[in-house]
């Protein structure tokens, strides 16, 4: 009998392990979640370290549960379905520097023919999500194109119609939380975030081959108190940063922007929006320490529909090794002049000294060497030259799901990464 009974215990165990492969749904929070013959539908739960998971259709996170994705995590979606992943619920992708949480492809299609991805839908979040944290994770080769049958079309999600190409990251809860934190986004086809509210961290986050004919790195509209730091925005095709109080919704976007780092930005999307900062519709932003190295223009605002008078910006500094590049980022008009602002008027003036970096690289170079060092060298302009007499939106930081996610002390250098 005891023979009898451990063969039942056995088969019953492997009809609710197939089972829990099969349909992924109703899972407890404290359950690891493992399948790698493919899942869709709704998903929650935990995501155990080092674990492949196969995305074969749209996955949705559902109302009050929560995905927790563990370190080493890799999500590969399918080139073919193009999954876009719903979060109706809570999302925290907690990967560590040395096991980042990757959501990428399979590899043969990380290649020069995908260079900007468009291969998968984004992460987009619905005003029902109030926690996201993508901490130590790598987004890549995202951006597809909407259709009248994607999921997010047909619940009204991001611009809720057909022929948009979705970013990474979509936020839209006024009230809610995001914090991305020593992240990276790379291979997207248009922006890589599109936030139109919430209480949002984006720090030390890497931003580089990103739009293929137009995209912002971080793109903020109205509802949104946002603390942006230490971030590296390396070619994005259009601008680094966009910054609109756009939409009516409450509160007034505002936005602390402080030691980045942007490089080569806005070149590959000449036109009146291409450049490093634009600022348009009412927003409140304040700007401080933010270095400006070969970029397209600096700050640009529009002239018929401004920033709020209030904006402040402070101890940027701009380095170009062309002087067309240099004449390009003069004060005028629409083009936003700080105070103490580090700024020469010919070309190779106020040379940041980057550790390893060659300056004169093609400013409409998309692709990034990871070898490259960004750090500042003895004797950089950059160096003593920022301020920290500034308030953040959140010198207290925030906390999700019962973490404190701090903000970063400002600099007395200027950019994101100061001496080595």
């Amino acid at each position: 009998m005891k023979t009898k009974s451990f063969i039942l215990s056995l088969l019953l165990a492997v009809v609710f392990l197939n089972a829990c492969k099969k349909a992924n749904v109703d899972v407890d929070t404290s359950t690891s979640v493992t399948d790698n013959s493919g899942i869709s539908g709704e998903v929650y739960g935990i995501w155990t370290k080092g674990s492949v998971i196969r995305v074969t259709g749209d996955i949705i996170i559902p109302e009050n549960k929560a995905l927790t994705i563990e370190e080493g995590v890799i999500v590969i979606m399918d080139t073919l379905a193009s999954p876009e992943i719903i979060l109706k619920g809570n999302l925290y992708a907690l990967g560590t520097a040395a096991n980042p949480v990757k959501f990428t492809v399979e590899e043969n299609y990380r290649n020069e023919a995908h260079k900007f991805g468009k291969l998968w839908g984004g992460l987009l979040a619905a005003k029902t999500c109030t926690e996201m944290v993508l901490d130590n994770t790598i987004i890549e080769y995202g951006g597809a194109t909407t259709t009248e049958a994607s999921t997010s079309v047909k619940l009204g999600l991001y611009k809720a119609v057909s022929g948009e190409n979705t970013p990474a990251i979509w936020f839209s809860n006024t009230t809610g939380k995001l914090v991305v934190t020593n992240s990276t986004f790379r291979h997207f086809y248009d922006d890589c975030t599109y936030l139109e509210g919430g209480h949002i961290i984006f720090a030390n986050n890497k931003f580089y081959t990103t739009g293929l004919t137009g995209g912002e790195g971080i793109n903020i509209k109205s509802g949104v108190l946002a603390d942006v730091a230490y971030n590296l925005f390396y070619s994005t095709n259009t601008n680094a940063l966009k910054l609109s109080n756009a939409g009516g919704r409450s509160p007034q976007a505002h936005v602390v922007a402080y030691n980045n780092t942007m490089v080569n930005t806005g070149w590959r999307r000449p036109t009146a929006k291409g450049g490093s900062v634009w600022l348009e519709t009412s927003v409140n932003v304040e700007l401080y320490n933010n270095l400006f190295a070969n970029t397209r223009f600096g700050i640009k605002r529009n002239t018929k529909d401004a920033e709020d008078a209030r904006s402040i910006f402070k101890n940027s500094l701009y380095y170009g090794y062309r002087q067309d590049i240099v004449s390009q980022f003069q004060p005028a008009s629409d083009i936003v002049a700080g105070k103490n602002d580090v700024i020469g008027t010919l070309a190779g003036q106020n040379d940041p000294l980057f550790v390893n970096y060659p300056v004169t690289t093609a400013t409409d170079n998309p692709t990034f060497n990871e070898n490259w060092d960004f750090h500042l060298k003895a004797g950089s302009a950059a160096l003593n030259a920022g301020t920290r007499d500034f308030n953040r939106n959140f010198p207290d930081g925030l906390i999700l799901n019962g973490v404190l996610y701090t903000t970063p002390e400002p600099a007395s250098y200027i950019g994101a990464f100061g001496a080595n």
